[in-house]
């Protein structure tokens, strides 16, 4: 895999880790209700569903991270956890809000194309 590639793979993997930052540890602060957009109200009552989006989002970086760490053996790995955060954003971007299309799809299908053209 070259070396710009991994780059945009690690990208997308930190990306996900601050996500998980955000929905499972500032959801309920003015930072998280900034970054989604939230009222006081809606951030207290959805916080338990934030936090497990927050897990899964975790779990995408952890198994972009493990693509990486495997190497040359791992580019199977991380071509599935792409696809996984492309749908995964897309579906966010059709039902949730249009701008997760640009912030989570938008880099995982520019990685997976470097991943699977470079």
């Amino acid at each position: 895999m070259a070396i710009i590639a991994m780059t945009l793979v690690a990208a997308v993997a930190l990306l996900h880790f601050y996500i998980l930052y955000l929905e499972m540890f500032c959801w309920t602060t003015p930072k998280g209700r900034k970054a989604f957009g939230l009222t006081e109200e809606f951030a207290e009552s959805s916080k338990v569903l934030a936090a497990n989006q927050g897990l899964y989002n975790g779990f995408l970086g952890a198994g972009l991270l493990w693509g990486l760490w495997l190497g040359e053996a791992g580019q199977s790995v991380v071509v599935f956890f792409l696809i996984c955060v492309l749908v995964a954003g897309l579906y966010g971007g059709m039902t949730a809000n249009k701008k997760i299309i640009f912030i989570q799809a938008a880099p995982s299908a520019i990685s997976l194309l470097a991943v699977t053209l470079l």
